[in-house]
Protein backbone atom coordinates (compact mmCIF):
# COMPACT_ATOMS: atom_id res chain seq x y z
CA UNK A 1 0.00 0.00 0.00
CA UNK A 2 1.23 3.73 -1.27
CA UNK A 3 0.39 6.58 -0.31
CA UNK A 4 1.24 9.98 1.25
CA UNK A 5 0.93 10.37 5.46
CA UNK A 6 -2.61 10.24 6.51
CA UNK A 7 -4.29 8.17 3.42
CA UNK A 8 -5.14 5.45 6.08
CA UNK A 9 -2.80 3.20 5.32
CA UNK A 10 -2.24 1.41 8.51
CA UNK A 11 -5.52 1.51 9.14
CA UNK A 12 -6.69 -0.58 6.01
CA UNK A 13 -3.64 -2.90 6.99
CA UNK A 14 -4.77 -3.52 10.64
CA UNK A 15 -8.63 -3.75 9.05
CA UNK A 16 -7.01 -6.29 6.73
CA UNK A 17 -5.24 -8.07 9.04
CA UNK A 18 -8.41 -8.18 11.62
CA UNK A 19 -10.50 -9.75 8.88
CA UNK A 20 -8.38 -12.47 8.21
CA UNK A 21 -7.62 -13.00 12.09
CA UNK A 22 -11.17 -13.04 12.24
CA UNK A 23 -11.33 -16.12 9.62
CA UNK A 24 -9.06 -17.83 11.21
CA UNK A 25 -5.72 -16.70 9.94
CA UNK A 26 -2.47 -16.05 11.91
CA UNK A 27 -1.44 -12.41 11.58
CA UNK A 28 1.60 -10.27 12.78
CA UNK A 29 1.13 -6.52 12.73
CA UNK A 30 4.40 -4.51 13.75
CA UNK A 31 6.14 -1.42 12.83
CA UNK A 32 9.24 -2.00 10.09
CA UNK A 33 11.52 -0.13 12.57
CA UNK A 34 10.65 -2.42 15.40
CA UNK A 35 11.13 -5.89 13.59
CA UNK A 36 14.47 -4.93 12.19
CA UNK A 37 15.23 -3.66 14.95
CA UNK A 38 14.42 -7.35 16.34
CA UNK A 39 16.20 -8.93 13.36
CA UNK A 40 19.51 -7.07 14.01
CA UNK A 41 19.38 -8.50 17.80
CA UNK A 42 19.02 -11.95 15.94
CA UNK A 43 21.99 -11.29 13.64
CA UNK A 44 24.05 -10.15 16.55
CA UNK A 45 23.52 -13.54 18.41
CA UNK A 46 23.61 -15.41 15.82
CA UNK A 47 20.01 -16.29 15.39
CA UNK A 48 18.65 -14.21 12.43
CA UNK A 49 17.58 -17.53 10.42
CA UNK A 50 15.89 -18.91 13.80
CA UNK A 51 14.26 -15.69 14.15
CA UNK A 52 13.13 -15.26 10.38
CA UNK A 53 11.92 -18.80 10.41
CA UNK A 54 9.69 -18.14 13.74
CA UNK A 55 7.58 -15.52 11.67
CA UNK A 56 6.90 -18.00 9.16
CA UNK A 57 3.86 -19.38 11.92
CA UNK A 58 1.87 -16.00 10.86
CA UNK A 59 0.38 -16.24 6.95
CA UNK A 60 0.55 -12.69 7.06
CA UNK A 61 3.27 -10.06 8.29
CA UNK A 62 2.20 -6.98 7.76
CA UNK A 63 5.02 -4.11 8.02
CA UNK A 64 3.74 -0.69 8.54
CA UNK A 65 5.80 2.29 7.57
CA UNK A 66 8.98 0.51 5.58
CA UNK A 67 10.39 3.82 4.29
CA UNK A 68 11.15 5.03 7.97
CA UNK A 69 13.88 2.46 7.98
CA UNK A 70 17.01 3.67 7.94
CA UNK A 71 19.37 3.66 5.29
CA UNK A 72 21.44 1.65 6.78
CA UNK A 73 23.16 -1.67 5.13
CA UNK A 74 22.43 -3.52 8.52
CA UNK A 75 18.84 -2.30 8.72
CA UNK A 76 17.88 -2.83 5.19
CA UNK A 77 20.07 -6.46 4.93
CA UNK A 78 18.06 -8.13 7.70
CA UNK A 79 14.86 -6.56 5.75
CA UNK A 80 16.01 -7.76 2.44
CA UNK A 81 16.54 -11.82 4.47
CA UNK A 82 13.21 -11.27 5.72
CA UNK A 83 11.52 -10.09 2.33
CA UNK A 84 13.83 -12.92 0.52
CA UNK A 85 12.29 -15.78 2.88
CA UNK A 86 8.73 -15.03 3.03
CA UNK A 87 8.92 -14.98 -0.99
CA UNK A 88 6.76 -17.54 -2.58
CA UNK A 89 5.94 -19.28 0.54
CA UNK A 90 4.23 -16.65 3.14
CA UNK A 91 2.57 -13.03 2.67
CA UNK A 92 4.26 -9.89 3.23
CA UNK A 93 1.82 -6.72 3.34
CA UNK A 94 3.83 -3.18 3.21
CA UNK A 95 2.62 0.60 3.96
CA UNK A 96 5.54 3.17 2.56
CA UNK A 97 4.84 7.03 1.80
CA UNK A 98 7.09 6.22 -1.49
CA UNK A 99 6.57 4.33 -4.30
CA UNK A 100 9.09 1.40 -5.55
CA UNK A 101 10.99 3.99 -7.85
CA UNK A 102 12.34 5.80 -4.75
CA UNK A 103 13.05 3.00 -2.48
CA UNK A 104 16.71 3.83 -3.43
CA UNK A 105 15.86 6.30 -0.27
CA UNK A 106 15.36 2.69 2.01
CA UNK A 107 17.57 0.44 0.49
CA UNK A 108 21.39 1.66 0.06
CA UNK A 109 22.38 -0.84 -2.69
CA UNK A 110 20.72 -0.36 -6.29
CA UNK A 111 20.71 -4.42 -6.41
CA UNK A 112 19.12 -5.33 -3.23
CA UNK A 113 16.82 -2.71 -4.14
CA UNK A 114 15.90 -4.05 -7.57
CA UNK A 115 16.07 -7.78 -6.06
CA UNK A 116 13.28 -6.63 -2.72
CA UNK A 117 10.89 -4.61 -5.16
CA UNK A 118 11.47 -7.97 -7.97
CA UNK A 119 10.34 -10.03 -5.18
CA UNK A 120 7.74 -8.16 -4.04
CA UNK A 121 5.60 -7.34 -6.71
CA UNK A 122 5.78 -10.77 -8.28
CA UNK A 123 2.09 -12.22 -6.99
CA UNK A 124 1.56 -8.83 -5.19
CA UNK A 125 -1.41 -6.80 -5.29
CA UNK A 126 -0.61 -2.86 -5.53
CA UNK A 127 -3.03 -0.16 -3.76
CA UNK A 128 -2.25 3.21 -4.40
CA UNK A 129 -3.83 5.31 -2.23
CA UNK A 130 -4.02 9.39 -3.84
CA UNK A 131 -6.15 11.21 -0.86
CA UNK A 132 -5.40 13.61 0.90
CA UNK A 133 -4.15 13.17 4.39
CA UNK A 134 -6.88 12.60 7.43
CA UNK A 135 -5.12 14.11 9.74
CA UNK A 136 -4.02 17.42 7.69
CA UNK A 137 -8.12 17.43 6.27
CA UNK A 138 -9.05 17.24 10.31
CA UNK A 139 -7.50 19.76 11.41
CA UNK A 140 -8.40 21.97 8.28
CA UNK A 141 -11.45 21.21 10.09
CA UNK A 142 -11.15 21.76 13.48
CA UNK A 143 -9.49 25.18 12.47
CA UNK A 144 -12.45 26.43 10.71
CA UNK A 145 -14.71 25.19 14.19
CA UNK A 146 -12.43 27.30 16.74
CA UNK A 147 -13.96 30.85 17.75
CA UNK A 148 -17.04 32.12 18.55
CA UNK A 149 -20.38 30.00 17.30
CA UNK A 150 -21.77 31.75 13.81
CA UNK A 151 -24.70 32.85 15.93
CA UNK A 152 -23.30 35.61 17.64
CA UNK A 153 -21.32 36.97 14.37
CA UNK A 154 -24.67 37.15 12.21
CA UNK A 155 -28.31 38.96 13.17
CA UNK A 156 -30.78 36.02 12.60
CA UNK A 157 -33.95 37.68 13.69
CA UNK A 158 -35.70 41.02 14.10
CA UNK A 159 -35.35 40.83 17.86
CA UNK A 160 -31.55 40.86 17.82
CA UNK A 161 -32.00 44.09 15.49
CA UNK A 162 -34.70 45.22 17.86
CA UNK A 163 -32.35 45.28 21.29
CA UNK A 164 -29.94 47.54 20.34
CA UNK A 165 -32.21 50.11 19.66
CA UNK A 166 -34.12 49.72 22.82
CA UNK A 167 -31.28 50.48 24.50
CA UNK A 168 -30.92 54.00 23.42
CA UNK A 169 -34.33 54.97 23.90
CA UNK A 170 -33.91 53.76 27.57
Amino acid sequence: MFGPPGGGKSHLAAAIGLALVENGWRVLFTRTTDLVQKLQVARRELQLESAINKLDKFDLVVLDDIAYVAKDQAETSVLFELISARYERRSILLTANQPFGEWNKVFPDPAMTLAAVDRLVHHSTIFEMNVESYRRRSAMEAKRQRGRPPVYATINDAQQIDAPRQLETQ
